[in-house]
C-alpha cells in the first residue's frame, strides 16, 4: 500500500476500526515507514480524548439517571408521610363524630389538625341520606389548600 491509502486508513487504525487485513496492511507499512509516526501520535490522542468525553458522557448520564431516581423516592417518601398524616387527622374527625353519640347536625365544618409539627386543614361535610336514620359524613384533608385524602362514611343513630 501507498502512503497516502495508509494515511487514509489511520483514524480507523487507531480506533481499531478496520478488518484484520487492513490492519495487517497498516502495521505491515508503519513498520517500515516513519512519516506517518507524528499523525499517528496526534491521532491517538484525540481518540484517547474522544474516548474520555464519551466516557464523561455516559456518567454523566448515569449520575443523571441516579439523582431522578433519588428524586423520584424522595417525592413518593414524602407523599407517603403526607397521606399517613391525612389519614390520621380524618380518622380523628371521623371517631370524634361517631363518638359525640348523637347525630351530627348538617353542614360543613373546617378544623385545624396538627400531625408531625405539620398543620392540616379538615373539612368535615354531613349531608343527609334517603334514610333518616343515617348521615353521610366526609372528612376531606387540606395542605395550603391542596387535597390530600379524602375518606367517606355513614353514621347512624345510636
Amino acid at each position: 500500500m501507498t502512503c497516502e491509502e495508509i494515511q487514509d486508513l489511520l483514524p480507523g487504525y487507531v480506533l481499531d476500526a478496520l478488518d484484520a487485513h487492513e490492519m495487517e496492511q497498516v502495521d505491515a507499512h508503519l513498520s517500515t515507514c516513519r512519516d506517518h509516526d507524528e499523525e499517528l501520535v496526534d491521532l491517538r490522542a484525540t481518540g484517547m480524548a474522544l474516548a474520555l468525553l464519551v466516557a464523561l458522557g455516559i456518567v454523566a448520564l448515569a449520575l443523571m439517571t441516579g439523582l431522578k431516581a433519588t428524586q423520584t423516592l424522595t417525592t413518593s417518601a414524602q407523599r407517603q408521610s403526607e397521606l399517613l398524616w391525612a389519614q390520621l387527622c380524618a380518622d380523628n374527625a371521623l371517631n370524634a363524630l361517631r363518638l359525640a353519640r348523637q347525630m351530627p347536625g348538617i353542614g360543613v365544618r373546617t378544623q385545624a389538625c396538627v400531625q408531625a409539627g405539620q398543620t392540616l386543614q379538615v373539612r368535615t361535610e354531613v349531608s343527609a341520606t334517603p334514610n333518616p336514620s343515617f348521615v353521610r359524613v366526609d372528612a376531606q384533608v387540606f395542605t395550603a389548600q391542596q387535597p390530600v385524602l379524602r375518606l367517606t362514611s355513614i353514621l347512624g343513630r345510636y
